[in-house]
């Protein structure tokens, strides 16, 4: 948090470094939230811009990184294409300014690591937007798995197949986006499993990737468009992991987190085939108990809440570390 910002007593100021769609959602999220001031943005799109400006009409519009970080920014938002994420949050942190960025943070966990240890030197908070942990039936699975209300957890299943594919070309190339479907949803359910059991080492990983059918060897090759993966946990927890792109699977998606135990199960699962509705239940034999069900307007909190950190005046969070668990796993993933 700037000098200038502690001694006026004022929010946070906050520029956005894309505004495309996600971008402009999470704009959306921290300008209702009221936690800090967007003062600038930039994107190539002078049309997204224009649309990022209705939401914020006070705001500069500038044509590079530099010129937002020459506004004076306690805060910066990534939503840029995945090549440039973890040079654009260097860049800002070595400014001395905060960075909320989209996943991946890197294309490796090299990249990762470097981020995060640039946010321990410069001592600045730092976000990446895993939006799941923040749908309310994920927070209350977590609930109960930390408090080992399901006993040993043996078993989680993780899917996240999408019938349709991204609709940029950078997707779609390897050295841009660092992987495929992996990269771009396995990250979601790698994190989910690692984070509601308490990031426990990972011991073993196997998986096939598969390009339009094709099995895929490096990850240079091609993106993946089908994934299949077994990871085995520290704790002797099993861990199968599927995700798509593209998969004819009857409706626009099918999305689980599901966990197994000695004393329960639970299961965070989409609605009819919903990006965005989810339900979440426990149980126990043949019987469940829901714990949550539509409408959460999930979308915007991890967003929020780097905003709400960050207008606290909060810094370096260890737990950043776990930021590079995930991308370590996503690595042996892809072999």
């Amino acid at each position: 948090m700037s000098a200038a910002m502690r001694g006026q007593g004022t929010r946070p100021r906050v520029g956005f470094l894309g505004v495309g769609w996600i971008g402009r959602n999470r704009l959306e999220a921290l300008v209702r939230s009221e936690q800090v001031q967007v003062v600038g943005i930039s994107d190539p799109s002078p049309d997204a811009a224009r649309e990022a400006l209705a939401l914020v009409p006070g705001a500069a519009c500038v044509a590079s990184l530099e010129a937002l970080l020459e506004l004076g920014l306690d805060g910066l938002v990534i939503a840029t294409p995945s090549a440039v994420h973890a040079e654009q949050s260097l860049r800002a942190l070595e400014r001395g300014v905060a960075v909320f960025c989209q996943k991946p943070l890197g294309r490796t966990a090299g990249e990762v690591r470097r981020v995060v240890d640039a946010a321990r030197a410069a001592d600045r908070l730092l976000g990446v937007d895993l939006s799941y942990r923040f749908t309310t039936g994920m927070q209350r699975i977590r609930e109960r798995l930390q408090a080992g209300a399901l006993g040993h957890v043996y078993a989680v299943s993780l899917v996240f197949h999408n019938a349709y594919g991204p609709d940029k070309p950078w997707f779609y190339d390897p050295r841009l986006a660092g992987g495929g479907c992996v990269m771009d949803l396995g990250i979601h359910l790698v994190d989910l499993a690692l984070w509601g059991l308490g990031f426990p080492d990972v011991k073993s990983v196997t998986c096939q990737r598969f390009s339009q059918g094709r099995p895929l060897g490096s990850r240079e090759e091609a993106v993946e468009d089908y994934a299949a993966a077994q990871l085995a946990l520290g704790t002797g927890t099993a861990v199968q992991l599927a995700c798509s792109w593209k998969l004819p699977a009857g409706c626009d998606a099918v999305i689980e987190a599901a966990f197994y135990g000695t004393q329960g199960g639970a299961a965070l699962r989409n609605v009819q085939g919903s990006f965005y509705d989810f339900t979440a239940d426990v149980f126990q034999g043949t019987r469940r108990e829901r714990l949550s069900e539509p409408p959460d307007a999930w979308g915007g909190r991890a967003a929020v809440a780097w905003a709400t950190r960050l207008a606290r005046g909060e810094r370096f969070d260890a737990e950043a570390e776990q930021l590079v668990e995930v991308a370590a796993t996503l690595d042996r993933l892809y072999g």
